[in-house]
């Protein structure tokens, strides 16, 4: 089955259930579907063609999911945009992947107009709001001699094309991983590695045709797309989609007016909702009727410990941590909704998909040993678009390497202990990060908490912290070692300590290392440790 064929089919049994909730706006399976059909019908009569790579640069809304299944509808290749990229670094991706088709929004076109002409193979542009190009289309149905388009001049009433056909196992999906050190690179996942991805991930975790997504991360992440986009629609269920995290009331209302069973966030959401005060119908025990979330999920970055049991206690709500990487469509594992979950692990492998924990050489290591975490199943990639050195580098003998150090327990439950080349080491001795920061987050004045390596002349290396405080909470470099003394061996304590207002992010809330690393070059001095 292919993603436009598991649409149709949703289409078909749910027809008039409603698909996408957003705003004021609800459209029905049937709806939805009639739209992708028109708009990949429109695109195929301005030029685009089966294989061509076709960008979304849109921020959360229906026309993102329209936009998506259109452009599989036609034979296209979606190639989803990070919309809080610069333009430099969007000129890479869509030259890159050779993107020929951009649909947008008009708040980015001030981003990537100037950049037209130095984007070698971009021959038209789909804006979706009718009213930014007005003055600049041709009377004629739209069209700008420039190649400038209107999504809704696009979506014609009629369709008069013949779709082309496209097999499950070609290219649906080239996601550009975060970049955060060198050039990002596209994973390109066929349309049977999201299915099998989608399937195996639904069943994993229970999910149900009557549950309603609460969509609030950006919809262009692989995490979100898998989670909040095409699972819901493959089982017939509602999204709710919320535009901006910026004004979080509007979250609260959109939970008490559209009742989303279903929660999905990163660590950071769930850390700030651990501080922060929320209307009692949320958290107070007695009026838990009126809240109808019945489940949240963690994934894209690792979760405190600390942050996942405040957050149970607090809402009664189970949270449960995932793990994944674009490469793979991107679920990787889950703790189980039924059963044993433990707090600090990532769970159980999903149906259908393996994973080992191997030495340098690639040979297998005993439970509870650290060693990289390798992956195998239907949802691993096809390849990096147009790099056959680095597939090679990642993909061996029919193994994802992810470049996360990890360990299995006896029971097969896989913990992440960090990233491989996040590694420190203290006079030969290894220290994870992930370690050190869950230390940290268990200290009730630390808000945010990061760990990274710095060269030291006599140790080689030595874990440096930078943190964010709570709101109105004080806490010197003094207080912070004596509390990690007490919790941890004396060379994985933090040696330099750095109080930052908020930690550097990626757009999808991770921690931006690369960044603190660069600060901490450029102050080479140590830091003492008083007040």
């Amino acid at each position: 089955m292919t993603l436009t064929e598991m649409l149709e089919r949703s289409v078909k049994r749910y027809g008039r259930r409603y698909a996408i909730l957003f705003k004021g706006e609800k459209i029905t399976y049937n709806e939805l579907g009639d739209r992708v059909v028109r708009l990949a019908s429109g695109l195929m009569e301005k030029g685009a063609k089966k294989g061509n790579r076709i960008g979304i640069l849109l921020g959360n809304c229906p026309e993102f999911i329209i936009s998506y299944f259109a452009i599989l509808k036609m034979g296209g290749i979606v190639v989803p945009l990070n919309n809080f990229l610069k333009g430099e670094e969007l000129r890479y991706i869509l030259n890159n992947a050779g993107v020929s088709t951009l649909i947008i929004s008009e708040e980015y076109m001030k981003t990537v107009g100037p950049l037209r002409p130095r984007l070698e193979e971009l021959e038209r542009i789909v804006i979706s709001n009718k009213s930014s190009i007005s003055g600049t289309l041709s009377p004629k149905r739209g069209v700008a001699p420039s190649g400038l388009y209107a999504l809704e001049e696009l979506m014609t009433p009629e369709v008069s094309v013949t779709f082309p056909e496209v097999a499950e196992t070609e290219t649906a999906v080239i996601i550009y991983t975060s970049g955060t050190t060198g050039h990002p690179k596209g994973a390109c996942l066929s349309h049977n590695n999201l299915i099998s991805n989608i399937t195996a991930s639904a069943q994993a975790a229970r999910l149900r045709p009557r549950d309603n997504f609460l969509l609030v991360l950006p919809m262009f992440h692989s995490f979100t797309t898998t989670v909040c986009i095409l699972i819901p629609l493959y089982l017939g269920a509602k999204i709710t989609i919320v535009e901006s995290l910026r004004v979080f009331g509007e979250v609260i209302k959109e939970i008490i007016r559209k009742r989303p069973t279903i929660f999905v966030g990163i660590p950071a959401i769930y850390n700030i909702l651990t501080q922060v005060s929320l209307p009692r119908i949320l958290t107070f025990r007695p009026l838990r009727f009126l809240n109808p979330i019945r489940l949240a999920v963690s994934g894209a970055a690792a979760l405190p410990v600390e942050v996942l049991k405040k957050f149970e206690k607090k809402f009664g709500i189970p949270l449960i941590e995932g793990y994944g990487l674009s490469e793979a469509s991107p679920v990787v594992s889950l703790n189980p909704v039924k059963g044993v979950r433990k707090p600090g692990s990532v769970g159980l492998a999903l149906p259908g998909v393996d994973v080992d924990i191997v030495d340098n050489n690639g040979h297998s290591l005993k439970k509870g040993e650290v060693g990289e975490l390798i992956v195998r199943g239907p949802n691993v990639m096809r390849g990096y678009y147009n790099l056959p050195r680095e597939t090679e580098e990642t993909l061996k003998r029919g193994w994802l390497y992810t470049g996360d150090l990890a360990k299995m327990d006896e029971e097969s439950y896989v913990y992440i202990v960090d990233r491989k080349k996040d590694m420190i080491n203290v006079r030969g001795l290894n220290v994870y990060p992930r370690e050190v920061e869950e230390v940290l987050y268990s200290h009730p004045a630390i808000a945010e908490a990061a760990v990274i390596g710095v060269k030291d002349k006599v140790k080689g290396e030595v874990p440096e912290a930078f943190l964010a405080l709570k709101e109105g909470r004080k806490l010197s470099k003094k207080e912070i070692i004596k509390y990690c003394q007490e919790r941890l061996a004396s060379y994985k304590v933090p040696h330099r300590i750095e109080f930052r207002k908020e930690l550097p992010k990626t757009s999808t809330g991770k921690i931006l290392k690369r960044a603190l690393k660069e600060a901490s070059e450029k102050s080479s001095e140590p830091s003492d440790d008083s007040d």
